[in-house]
């Protein structure tokens, strides 16, 4: 497990990195090369699975009344989604729902393939629902066909699975959370996906959402997992080398209340500091 100092220091340069990393493709000219971004999928608790690649997530729950996806990815990343889950065994045509963190290119582009060829009913918020019939803000993809709306705090039940969903507007107007259960050997953890965790908008009034957004997630209480859906918010990568050498004993690197808690704190301030800019220019 990582010690404490060096979790907040990792943090903060976290998230000073996000607010160039989902929306500047040129600066890294491997971003959309399948082969550049492939990763090789991986199990983290009994019931999930990294099925995403090197810059942007995409997680796959198991449940026992089939899978449920989030984020599909984009062009031929959306490729390295299904070949992920079909090498860990499973049947992406099994996915029951896809969920939308939000209507940025690089979560919901591959969504309509998804649809089209495996029959995932996708579930997203209504805001960002509109969002799809709008001009798109970085690259367009294709217009995926509206189907279930989200709204704050509901749920979906699927077999012995539950979803509880926040709506978390800020990096877009309608960024959707879920909370949900993993398992470590049958012991159940809270888990969180943060749908929207950049300051690449701009606008007082976005920021206060994002501000507002992030202090209701500090009001949740014992959320031990972070499930970020870019890779470097929660140091995806690390954890599992961590998660490899595991020993018989050791905790589980993924639950780490501490780092949850600091995590969402240094975004805080990021976002005062950017609101403070906003309006010193409004």
């Amino acid at each position: 497990m990582f010690k404490a100092f060096k979790k907040v220091i990792s943090v903060i340069l976290v998230s000073m990195s996000l607010s160039v990393s989902c929306w500047a493709q040129e600066a890294g000219e491997t971003m959309d090369d399948p082969e550049a971004q492939r990763v090789a999928p991986f199990k983290v608790f009994d019931n999930l699975y990294y099925v995403g690649a090197k810059w942007v997530s995409a997680w796959l729950l198991e449940t026992d009344q089939g899978l449920i996806l989030f984020d599909a990815l984009y062009d031929d990343l959306t490729d390295l989604v299904i070949e992920s889950i079909r090498e860990l065994g499973f049947d992406p045509n099994d996915i029951r729902y896809l969920v939308v963190s939000h209507a940025h290119y690089d979560h919901i582009g591959g969504v309509r393939r998804f649809q089209e060829e495996f029959g995932a009913v996708v579930m997203m918020t209504d805001a960002d629902w509109d969002m799809t019939e709008e001009p798109a803000i970085y690259r367009e993809y294709p217009t995926p066909v509206r189907h279930l709306s989200v709204s704050d705090g509901s749920t979906l039940n699927l077999g012995r699975t539950r979803l509880r969903f926040m709506q978390t507007p800020g990096h877009t107007p309608g960024v959707l959370s879920t909370r949900f259960t993993v398992y470590d050997n049958g012991y159940p953890h809270d888990a969180f996906l943060f749908g929207g965790v950049g300051l690449n908008f701009s606008g007082v009034e976005r920021t206060e959402m994002y501000i507002n957004s992030v202090q209701r997630l500090m009001q949740l209480e014992e959320v031990e997992v972070n499930i970020p859906n870019h890779p470097e918010s929660g140091e995806v990568f690390e954890r599992f080398e961590m998660l490899k050498n595991r020993k018989d004993g050791d905790p589980h690197p993924f639950v780490d209340p501490e780092s949850w808690d600091g995590w969402l704190e240094i975004l805080l301030l990021n976002a005062r500091g950017k609101l403070e800019r906003e309006r010193s220019t409004d």
